[in-house]
């Protein structure tokens, strides 16, 4: 039996995920309040702790305008970054849309309604999701999805996000290792003019068809696939980026 003192509390999975939410008015008033919160965690190493100060100084040095516009131009570029965690695992495939629909009941299973145009696997939803979970089993399900975490932070990293602080500090609750420690925070990616690679993916993705729950085929008696799943010829199911996050940022 693993000790409680290194289960973290539902709370702090809900204090991640605001954290990775688009930055608002009540996200600035709320700062303090988490980092009291954050601190608090035992189950956090000391670098994780560190880190997480480190993202709310990012955040209470700069005003709002400006933690938007880095937001949009860090996660709205490309899959590599992407908070839609299915984006990282089904792309464009079929399996992607079951996926949502079983992700979907299984949150109003434990009475989680989510907003108009909120897909269930935004990392903030999902984090919401585990947070009302018993403590192991909400720590078994952020297991599921290390090797999606491990990716994103490693991304956030090389392009010198403050918010690899807030995955990073998640890498070893979810029991895989952590990315590159970051030293410089540099990330205000407004600034970054975007690159061609950037342009043609932001124009397969308006392509792209959404995701569609009505008349979904009832939900396949399995867990909820957190893995990339090949056809049977070997070759990887081909992905492209999902833009319903459009539908947050309005």
């Amino acid at each position: 039996m693993k000790s409680n003192a290194m289960m973290p509390a539902g709370l702090v999975y809900a204090v991640l995920g605001a954290l990775l939410d688009y930055p608002d008015e009540a996200l600035l008033a709320a700062l303090p309040e988490a980092r009291e919160r954050l601190r608090g965690e035992r189950a956090f190493t000391r670098e994780a702790h560190a880190a997480l100060d480190q993202f709310i100084d990012y955040c209470e040095t700069r005003d709002l305008m400006t933690l938007q516009e880095n937001y949009v131009a860090l996660f709205d570029r490309g899959r590599a970054t992407s908070l839609y965690l299915f984006e990282h695992v089904h792309g464009e495939s079929r399996d992607r849309g079951q996926a949502m629909v079983d992700l979907l009941q299984m949150y109003e299973q434990h009475g989680l309604q989510l907003a108009p145009g909120e897909l269930p696997d935004y990392l903030p939803v999902f984090l919401e999701y585990v947070s009302r979970l018993p403590a192991e089993e909400g720590r078994a399900l952020l297991a599921e999805i290390g090797a999606i975490l491990q990716s994103i932070a490693t991304q956030l990293t090389k392009r010198g996000s403050a918010y690899s602080f807030v995955i990073g500090a998640m890498l070893p609750l979810a029991g895989v290792g952590g990315a590159d420690t970051l030293q410089t925070v540099g990330d205000d990616d407004a600034k970054t003019p975007p690159s061609a690679a950037d342009y043609r993916a932001l124009d397969a993705a308006w392509a792209d068809e959404p995701v569609r729950f009505v008349g979904a085929a009832t939900p396949a008696q399995e867990p909820i696939q957190f893995y990339e799943r090949r056809p049977s010829g070997g070759a990887a199911s081909p992905s492209k980026p999902n833009r319903n996050q459009e539908n947050r940022h309005g």
